[in-house]
């Protein structure tokens, strides 16, 4: 059984080919840029393959004989569709590392498709959204009764290309909370508290994460809220974001931010990476009012998205899974944060 990185000569993309090679594993590599793509294969000794994601029915070809693709080729709003709907015709489970809600909830649509065709559709098994999504898990099972959950995390770690072009496409779209159930749309900062993520007490901000989508649909908590630590300052600038967010959506000024950060904007490095840590939190409340907090320390983003990317794509090589949409811990269960190289145990008080 195969499986194949699609996005291998991006930031995210190249360090998991690496570390799968290290591990002694031999994905297929993939993406559209062949001279990125066929010199990373070249250098690692492994297959590529050189398609884009124009059309479905090509798409299907270039999987012939892959059991799991990984999707690391962002922006997700734009790639994840097209290979989703192409692994559900060729039967290869589907992963990727997105962030984004509106990626979520639109694979969450492919579920019927996907589960009568025995494949598996798991988004966000990187930093986005596996240690959040364990914690949520975590909380529902020492809070079963929860109808209120808050998560967050707190890390300093500099953004990559991919990331940062999608934050610029969605902050114009506002902020993003779960209420009742619902997907509910909010300004952007509509909320700030005081929140002790694993270093101390800070101000922390509302932010429209990708655990809006998925840890409803790992606990079913009906109202669920994202924090990230932010200074006064960045606050009033997101606030800022709400007033000029129709200018940012322009087509003309999405294109020239985004190449923008394709000549400026370069990933964190090793060393960088490992001064780095994440600190994340959670937050169940019932009915009743009681609570339950949940910390724990990992590595930082992108370091642990190698491990936890790679983690679920052995899972999937080496185990039946039922077809459909699921989440990282409803898949593999909230322990495999500690299982990871870079995660950690979660405390709960």
């Amino acid at each position: 059984m195969s499986f194949m990185i699609y996005g291998a000569n991006g930031y995210t993309g190249e360090l998991i080919a690496r570390e799968a090679v290290a591990r002694g594993m031999k994905p297929i590599l993939a993406g559209r840029t062949r001279a990125k793509v066929e010199r990373l294969a070249s250098e690692l000794n492994l297959e590529c393959r050189i398609f884009d994601l124009g059309s479905p029915a090509s798409i299907v070809q270039q999987l012939h004989g892959v059991t799991v693709v990984l999707l690391t080729a962002g922006p997700f709003s734009a790639t994840s569709q097209p290979m989703v709907r192409a692994c559900i015709e060729a039967r290869a489970h589907y992963l990727d590392i997105t962030g984004e809600i509106d990626v979520f909830e639109e694979v969450h649509r492919a579920h019927s498709d996907a589960q009568k065709a025995g494949v598996v559709l798991c988004p966000g098994v990187g930093f986005d959204v596996i240690p959040t999504d364990c914690v949520a898990a975590a909380l529902k099972e020492a809070l079963p009764d929860a109808v209120q959950l808050s998560l967050g995390f707190d890390t300093t770690v500099s953004l990559s290309p991919g990331t940062m072009k999608t934050t610029l496409e969605s902050t114009p779209q506002g902020g993003r909370v779960r209420r009742h159930g619902h997907l509910v749309r909010v300004p952007l900062a509509h909320e700030v508290r005081r929140i002790d993520f694993g270093r101390g007490e800070r101000l922390a901000v509302a932010v429209p994460w990708g655990d809006v989508s998925t840890a409803f649909h790992t606990t079913g908590i009906p109202n669920i809220t994202v924090y990230v630590p932010a200074s006064r300052l960045a606050v009033f600038g997101m606030k800022l974001g709400n007033v000029f967010g129709p200018f940012l959506a322009m087509s003309l000024v999405q294109r020239a931010l985004t190449k923008l950060v394709s000549l400026t904007v370069k990933g964190p490095d090793e060393a960088a990476r490992a001064r780095m840590p994440a600190y994340v939190w959670g937050e169940a409340i019932n009915a009743q009012g009681e609570r339950r907090t949940a910390r724990v320390k990992t590595a930082n983003g992108y370091t642990l998205t190698i491990p936890g990317a790679l983690a679920v794509t052995a899972f999937l090589l080496s185990n039946d899974a039922p077809g459909g949409f699921t989440t990282p811990s409803r898949l593999m269960g909230h322990g495999m944060l500690a299982q990871l190289p870079g995660g950690g145990q979660i405390i709960i008080e």
